[in-house]
Order: structure tokens, then C-alpha cells, then sequence
């Protein structure tokens, strides 16, 4: 046993070598994740037009929840798995990738159900105007066919990464960000499908990625999953569902936000010089656009997590320590390249999706450049949310999560647009972002101050 932990490289080879080994796989499968609702927003967006580009908005919501769900039981597994295999307790880790797995795929089949009896409803609650609902509708009814496999494929990715396989995580999630790529244009231009096609091409991806996925569970090389190990255990799934919450709650309060910010956008948006369908369209791509820098971070903090959980689990708590400052300085210099680009080329990038009014382009501007302001920053609270994570302390792991999104950027939602209109929507994410920022800094320094100088 305690060979095996010399042994594995997690706990010996160089932080940056490894954080790059695992960092890089997992940006670019998040990446590529994020680029399935980017490349029907495209398709789209030259196709149906604005109001097609508002209904992936108003559907957007059930994206973050699979992603929600998928990283509460991906990551809060992936985090047991490594900190069970750093303490040198292989059947306990076992049991932890079994029971993720069944919680993954048991899940997303519940939300494919309650999305199927509830669909009207939620796409009005999610912020669907007249013009926007039957777009809506008809593209989510569709989509929702593949939630059980867009959960199991983001959520296993981070199981496969755990076992010590990161490039082929990546291979299972760019596998079907490829097929959906081919698929649209020929479902929307050639079959003449308009946003159907969209939806039917993202289906079979993350179908194809699922399938990918489950194979490869089904053959862990550092532990053996067998039919015992996919049975839900009462102690086991506690565990999972408690170092997984802090990342599932960061994407149900950005879907909370998401879905505020919608209905806040249509209130304000008519009201103003803009009415209501420029913002939420404009909104909707603007998200989207900054998920894409925003997996980066993820990407990061993912890749981190496994290094992070053996040395803890090892009590190597120099290289924690060094790996976290690794990431941040990282996930900082990526988040500033991105501020730059967000605010030097907002029309050139907003002008990608489809051309519209001038109105639209005005409006979309302002939005890039105030209410990104502070991007070059967002790279620390992912980070650290997940670090806590990583080496067991899930409240305040949970805590970190909750500060941007529902703590400080929702309440900003409601009130500054009573003082400044529309405008207050755009002003209230930087403001969110620097105070969130501050937390999560004098968490995390707090923590490694506690941690011996030598060991």
C-alpha cells in the first residue's frame, strides 16, 4: 500500500507537469462542451434568426441543471475516489466510482421526465415571450432525449479523469461536439429542419459521447468496478452529494441567475429604446460566449481537483499548496486575455451570430463591456470553490460557489434596475465578481497559512 502511493505519479511527479497533463484534457472537453450550445446558436441564428437565438436562451437553464447535476455526482465522486486511493483504500474507491455512475445516469433519466410533463411551464418561467415559446418548445422537447447522456458524459469525464485517463475524457466529449458540428448544417440547410435539426444534432452527440463514456467505466484501470459497486450505497452517496454540492451549486445559481436575469431583461428591455427581445437575444449569446472562457476555468479547476485530493489524502500538503497557486496564476492570465478580447471586439463577436439591427448591435456592445468587466478576475472563485472541494471541506467549498452567483450577483439583479433601468442588469455582474473575488482570496489564504512549511 504504501509502495503504491510512491508510486503514483499524482504524488510525485511535477505539479506543473501534471497540472498541464490533466488541466489541458479537461479544458478542451469543456471547451468543447460549451461549444455544442455555441454552434446551434450559430446555425441558428443564420437560420431562424434572433428569436431562434432566444430560445436556446430561454432553454438554457436545463443545460446548467444537467451540468449541475452532472458535476455533483462527477466531481463529488471523482474527489472521494482520489482522496479514498491517496489514503491507500482501493475498494472504498471503487465503491465511490460505482455509485457515482448509477446517480449520473438515474438522474438524468428523472430530468428527461419532469422536463417532458413540465415543458410549457418551465419554458414561461425561464422567460419565453409570445414570439419565443413555440421556438422554445420545440427545441427543448427534443434536447431533453439527451439529458441522461449529457449528464453521464460530463459527469463520467470526470470519473475517467480520476482513474488517470484525461485525454480520453477529452476524446468522449470532442466526439460528439464533432458529430453535432456535422450535423447541423446538413439537419438545417440540406433537410431543411430549421431549429429541430439544431436540437436532433446535439441529441446524437451526446448520445455517441454517452456510449464512449459507459465503455470506458466499464473497464477502470486503477480499481475494478464490478455489479456491487453500481449499487447505490446510503453512506457512500451522502458523501458523493456532500464534496460535490459546492460545484452543482455554482451552476444552479447561475441557472437561478440565468433565469432572473431573463425575466429581468424582458421587464427593463420593454421599457427601454430596446423593447424585449433584443436584450434577452443579445443576453442569451453573451452567455454563452463567456461559458466558453468560463470552461476554461473549469477546465482548470477539474484538471486541479485530482491533484489536489491525493496529496491531501497523502498529507503532502507543500505540493496542495503548489498546485493551487499554479492554477490561479493561470486561470488569471487566460481570464485576462479574455477581458480584453470581451472588451476591445464586442461587435465583431456578437456580429458572428447573425446580423441584425443597429439597435441590437448598440445594445450588445454596452452589455459585453459592462457586464464583463471584471472577467479577468473570474478566474479565482471557481478555482478555489473547488480546491475546498478537493481536500474534503465541502461548506465552504459550498459557501465560495454561492457568493457570486446567489449571495452577491441576484440580489444586485432585483435592485439596482429599480435605480438605473436596464443599465442596472449590466452593472450588477462586475460588482458580484469583485466582491466574490475577495472572498475566495481570503478563504484560500486562510487555509494555506494552516498548512506545515515542511512536510
Amino acid at each position: 500500500m504504501l509502495q503504491e502511493k510512491k508510486n503514483n505519479p499524482l504524488g510525485t511527479e511535477k505539479i506543473s507537469t501534471l497540472l498541464l497533463r490533466f488541466a489541458i484534457p479537461s479544458i478542451i472537453a469543456m471547451l468543447v462542451s460549451a461549444l455544442y450550445n455555441m454552434v446551434d446558436q450559430f446555425f441558428i441564428g443564420r437560420s431562424v434568426g434572433m428569436l431562434g437565438n432566444a430560445a436556446t436562451n430561454v432553454a438554457f437553464p436545463l443545460v446548467m441543471t444537467c451540468t449541475a447535476i452532472a458535476l455533483m455526482c462527477g466531481i463529488g465522486g471523482a474527489a472521494n475516489f482520489n482522496l479514498s486511493m491517496g489514503r491507500g483504500e482501493k475498494d472504498k474507491a471503487a465503491g465511490f466510482a460505482g455509485n457515482a455512475i448509477t446517480m449520473l445516469f438515474t438522474l438524468g433519466i428523472l430530468l428527461c421526465i419532469i422536463t417532458k410533463i413540465f415543458l410549457k411551464p418551465m419554458m414561461l418561467l425561464f422567460g419565453a415571450t409570445t414570439d419565443v415559446l413555440n421556438y422554445s418548445l420545440i427545441y427543448t422537447s427534443i434536447t431533453s432525449f439527451g439529458f441522461p447522456f449529457l449528464i453521464l458524459t460530463t459527469g463520467g469525464t470526470n470519473l475517467v479523469r480520476a482513474d488517470g485517463s484525461p485525454r480520453f475524457s477529452m476524446i468522449c466529449t470532442i466526439t460528439g461536439a464533432i458529430i453535432n458540428t456535422v450535423l447541423d448544417p446538413l439537419f438545417i440547410f440540406v433537410f431543411h429542419m430549421g431549429i429541430s435539426g439544431a436540437a436532433w444534432a446535439t441529441v446524437i452527440g451526446q448520445v455517441i459521447s454517452g456510449l464512449m463514456v459507459l465503455g470506458y467505466l466499464r473497464q477502470f484501470h486503477t480499481v475494478s468496478l464490478t455489479k456491487d459497486t453500481l449499487i447505490p450505497k446510503p453512506e457512500n452517496c451522502k458523501k458523493i452529494i456532500t464534496l460535490g454540492m459546492a460545484p452543482c451549486f455554482n451552476q444552479l445559481a447561475m441557472m437561478i441567475v440565468q433565469i432572473v436575469m431573463n425575466n429581468v431583461l424582458i421587464l427593463y428591455g420593454a421599457s427601454s429604446v430596446y423593447g424585449s427581445d433584443i436584450p434577452l437575444a443579445c443576453a442569451g449569446i453573451i452567455m454563452k460566449v463567456n461559458m466558453i472562457f468560463f470552461s476554461v476555468n473549469i477546465g482548470i479547476s477539474q484538471g486541479l481537483q485530482p491533484i489536489i485530493s491525493f496529496n491531501y489524502g497523502a498529507k503532502r500538503y507543500h505540493r496542495v499548496k503548489e498546485a493551487y497557486l499554479k492554477a490561479i496564476v493561470s486561470a488569471t492570465t487566460i481570464s485576462t486575455i479574455a477581458f480584453l478580447c470581451f472588451q476591445m471586439f464586442p461587435r465583431e463577436i456578437i456580429g458572428f451570430f447573425g446580423s441584425e439591427s443597429e439597435a441590437y448591435y448598440q445594445f450588445a456592445e454596452k452589455f459585453f463591456r459592462i457586464f464583463l468587466f471584471c472577467t479577468f478576475i473570474n478566474g479565482i472563485q471557481p478555482i478555489t470553490s473547488n480546491f475546498f472541494t478537493a481536500i474534503g471541506k465541502a461548506n465552504r467549498g459550498i459557501f465560495i460557489s454561492l457568493t457570486r452567483q446567489i449571495i452577491f450577483l441576484l440580489p444586485l439583479l432585483i435592485i439596482l434596475p429599480i435605480f438605473l433601468g436596464i443599465d442596472g442588469i449590466m452593472f450588477s455582474a462586475p460588482i458580484a465578481d469583485a466582491i466574490a473575488a475577495v472572498f475566495a482570496i481570503t478563504f484560500a489564504l486562510r487555509e494555506l497559512r494552516s498548512y506545515p512549511i515542511y512536510m
